[in-house]
């Protein structure tokens, strides 16, 4: 082996697959898989989502036809069909999901006749080629929302007005999925809108199937989802538009104006709406800010996250905190194109200084990397000392070693999250911004 990623942050396609059908409401994933690879999902779930796994028929009670060398030399088709001949009668669902993994794959298995077999006898099942080795954890997300278009949401006559669709946000894999999607339909129901988010405990399966009604697909991410978004196009003749994941005022309130350009809604309604949400959100921040001013909470800032955090926290903290990103790490593995457009959108401080920005999925890398840009920049000496500190690492339960290097605080918000338990916490809207302001004084002063 030439190369590898040292504790990398993401898995393979398949696990992302998983926790896309697990999330789906009343749906449940029968895996043609080993028995290991859902044991091994499961168990990087557990250890990196914030605590979050398993849930009815997730997790180690999640159904799958378990292959051995049999399957894998006579074929696995037969026992596939068992097995969803047994799903169907102890698992209660609405929607059964077929995923594949490398082995069954490579084996050739056709799990297309085996799901057009239960189809033809009513049953709702549809199935996605997920095998591992097609890539990460993130595409595995994008193979399940593509087939979802393919095979499960009806094509519409005519939009709906005011309709739309809304993902972009990996469930489990940002760990704060139900929290940010719960905060995006937030704004957008503050518009007026009807919001299919497809993974909130305020969707169903019903609603999901009717999203070809939508006027309009909303991807708040640069990467994960575009390709879902140009199928949903394509196929069902939706408009969509990628925005960046909005935290805080700042980017929320051109969240809105977009979407509401977007969709031509009336500009009285659309400024009124940012206008309240401004207005609220700096009433509750007000409070604070004595004590942010007199305490010097501003910090020097590394950011380490995937493609939709690093962007989205490191214009939070420079337009509405106020604190000094020095570098931006993101950490996906990518094309040259999506590195290059998100290279261009990690914006500059107002004073005009660029964060350095990083691109390494290798959290050895990223330590070392992180740590030299720290140690050639303690510019000046005596009065005019520039130590960048006091300093803030914003990244995942790996880079608390970077923190303690370079004598940082430290948050974990970006996969994987090991130290905190998650529920329904979001840091997306005007309301997550003040989330994430809590969060990060509160990590700074645990210790008085």
């Amino acid at each position: 082996m030439s190369n590898y990623i040292e504790r990398p942050r993401y898995t393979c396609a398949l696990g992302g697959a998983i926790a896309t059908v697990e999330a789906l409401p009343r749906a449940i994933p029968i895996l043609h898989a080993p028995p290991g690879c859902a044991s091994n999902t499961a168990w990087t779930q557990a250890g990196g989502c914030g605590l979050q796994v398993g849930g009815y028929c997730g997790g180690l009670s999640m159904p799958g036809s378990n292959v051995q060398e049999r399957e894998v030399v006579f074929g696995g088709t037969e026992r596939l069909e068992e097995q969803v001949k047994n799903s169907l009668d102890v698992m209660d669902g609405d929607l059964y999901f077929i995923l594949t993994s490398c082995v069954t794959e490579v084996i050739g298995d056709d799990i297309g006749a085996v799901v057009n077999q239960f189809r033809a006898d009513g049953v709702e099942i549809i199935a996605a080629e997920t095998g591992g080795f097609k890539g990460n954890s993130y595409l595995g997300y994008d193979l399940v929302l593509q087939s979802l278009w393919k095979n499960f949401i009806q094509v519409a006559n005519k939009p709906v007005k005011g309709k739309v669709n809304l993902w972009g946000v990996p469930p489990y894999y940002d760990v704060f999925w139900r929290g940010n999607l719960a905060g995006l339909r937030e704004l957008l129901i503050s518009l007026g809108l009807e919001v299919n988010t497809f993974f909130t405990v305020d969707d169903s399966l019903d609603s999901i199937k009717q999203a070809g009604q939508a006027e309009l697909n909303i991807v708040v991410s640069n990467v994960y989802g575009v390709d879902t978004a140009q199928l949903a196009q394509e196929k069902h003749g939706i408009p969509f538009i990628k925005l960046p994941l909005p935290i805080g005022p700042s980017a929320s309130s051109e969240f809105i104006r977009t979407v509401g350009s977007a969709l031509k809604l009336e500009s009285v309604l659309v400024d009124s709406v940012i206008y309240n949400a401004n207005q609220r959100y700096y009433r509750l921040l007000d409070p604070i800010t004595d004590c942010f001013n007199d305490l010097d909470l501003q910090r020097y800032a590394v950011i380490v996250g995937d493609a939709n955090y690093t962007e989205a926290i490191n214009r939070f903290l420079i337009e509405d905190l106020g604190w000094l990103p020095q570098v931006a790490v993101i950490t996906d593995s990518l094309y040259q194109e999506q590195l290059e457009e998100l290279g261009r959108k990690i914006k500059p401080l107002p004073s005009g200084l660029q964060p350095k920005v990083i691109f390494s999925t290798d959290t050895n890398d990223i330590r070392n990397q992180v740590k030299e840009y720290w140690n050639t920049h303690q510019s000046g000496y005596g009065k005019y000392l520039n130590p960048l500190s006091p300093s803030f690492v914003i990244g995942s339960a790996l880079d608390r070693e970077l923190a303690k290097d370079i004598g940082a605080a430290h948050l974990s918000v970006s996969f994987p999250v090991a130290n905190r338990a998650v529920i329904e916490c979001g840091y997306t809207g005007f309301s997550g911004g003040l989330r994430l302001i809590e969060d990060l004084i509160s990590t700074i002063i645990i210790g008085r």
